[in-house]
């Protein structure tokens, strides 16, 4: 039986098409069963309804504070019966009243390699920095922001005559590659959250996360 995905997004959502086609390609065993946004203008809506995708927009400004609008978050996502939540740009940072109740099926990209990194302009903070390499980490959301531990990561080298802008669109490329693989090993069960630790086949994964050829079984 295929796994029920529900995507938040906030952005263009590049990421959520990305595993849409590994849907419809036979590259995850499952189907998104909502995508969801905290913008209703948001371009990811859109693109999820000219797919035929369900959509939901939840405009968090219309919440007095953030506990409130989690709640209804928590609430509308229920409904559709999720096996894994994904988080592509979702760009809200999570309350644990929403965390909790989803913890272990709650995954994140981010574009750093963690623990470099967590939060806003990656890519500005690495070129700052004289970094050789950038890149991006797919996690389990915990409480701590950017803190879950990592299921698999990308790595792209920094050329001499970078700007956070072309470092941004060749880790995005990796992004599209790696997310897909997460979300299936996710689904099948292969890799799970285990306390504060995450696992592949019941083995503690390293801090960087699996080798994309354990993490596909091959």
């Amino acid at each position: 039986m295929s796994g029920r995905i529900a995507v938040l997004a906030s952005g263009v959502g590049s990421n959520a098409e990305a595993l849409a086609e590994a849907c419809e390609q036979g590259r995850i065993d499952g189907r998104l069963c909502v995508v969801a946004s905290n913008r209703p203008e948001a371009a990811v809506l859109a693109r999820a309804s000219a797919r035929g995708l369900p959509t939901l927009a939840l405009d968090h400004r219309a919440y007095p504070d953030r506990a409130t609008f989690d709640a209804a978050l928590h609430d509308a996502l229920a409904n559709f019966e999720p096996d894994l939540v994904v988080l592509a740009g979702f760009m809200r940072i999570l309350s644990p009243a929403f965390i909790t109740p989803w913890r272990g099926r709650l995954i994140n990209i981010h574009p750093s390699l963690l623990p470099r990194y967590p939060g806003l302009d990656t890519h500005a903070r690495a070129l700052a920095a004289g970094d050789r390499e950038a890149g991006a980490t797919v996690h389990f959301v915990i409480e701590a922001l950017d803190a879950g531990p990592a299921i698999l990561q990308a790595r792209v080298p920094v050329e001499v005559d970078d700007n956070p802008e072309r470092l941004a669109a060749r880790v995005q490329e990796e992004e599209h590659r790696i997310y897909p693989l997460a979300v299936q090993a996710c689904l099948s069960g292969r890799v799970r959250l285990a306390g504060d630790r995450a696992e592949l086949l019941g083995r503690p994964l390293p801090p960087a996360g699996a080798d994309p050829a354990a993490l596909a079984g091959r």
